[in-house]
């Protein structure tokens, strides 16, 4: 039969993002904490990944996903620790994304990404860097309601925290610098 054109497989993977968004709201019900953080690090990560020119698909299912296995940690860890998530969430992403029928590079990328989240390595991939400022912006937000900064302290943890120049952009946007 032959492959695709470009545009319908772009389409076809615009498709897993929103289908994958469906099946994180399934997975996490009524914690409408988790569906509206995972939501709002989808949206930066779609600023800031487009910025970047990179995977959206990638960067979008890992960014709705990212914390899947949160709920798994607490249950078998009494703990939402990073390391717990990060332990707990790749298997819950691969049912999720082998169901919806995601291509195994997709899969294999995704799982790493949410395996390391909140650790960068020295070799990130560019779909990684995009998620981690993504939710670093969202959890700084968070952060920033208990904890206020003043504009130079954020300037200077923009600095030193983002991967991305495009994730320091979109934090001084978040941040109104």
């Amino acid at each position: 039969m032959g492959t695709l054109p470009p545009e319908l497989l772009a389409e076809k993977e615009d498709l897993l993002k929103d289908r994958v968004a469906i099946e994180m709201k399934r997975y996490f019900k009524a914690d409408f904490k988790r569906i509206g953080h995972a939501t709002k690090v989808a949206r930066h990560a779609e600023r800031i990944g487009k910025m970047e020119r990179g995977n959206l698909a990638v960067i979008l299912c890992a960014a709705y996903l990212h914390d899947i296995g949160i709920h798994e940690a607490e249950r078998k860890h009494n703990s939402t620790a990073a390391r717990f998530q990060e332990q707990e969430g790749p298997p819950i992403a691969r049912e999720i994304l082998e169901k919806l029928g995601a291509k195994e590079a997709l899969i294999e990328e995704v799982c790493d990404i949410i395996g390391h989240h909140h650790h960068p390595r020295e070799d990130d991939t560019i779909s990684f860097k995009v998620m981690y400022d993504a939710d670093l912006i969202v959890n700084l937000t968070e952060t920033l309601k208990e904890k206020p900064k003043t504009g130079e302290e954020l300037e200077d943890l923009i600095a030193k925290a983002f991967l991305t120049e495009s994730g320091k952009k979109e934090a001084r946007k978040a941040f109104d610098l």
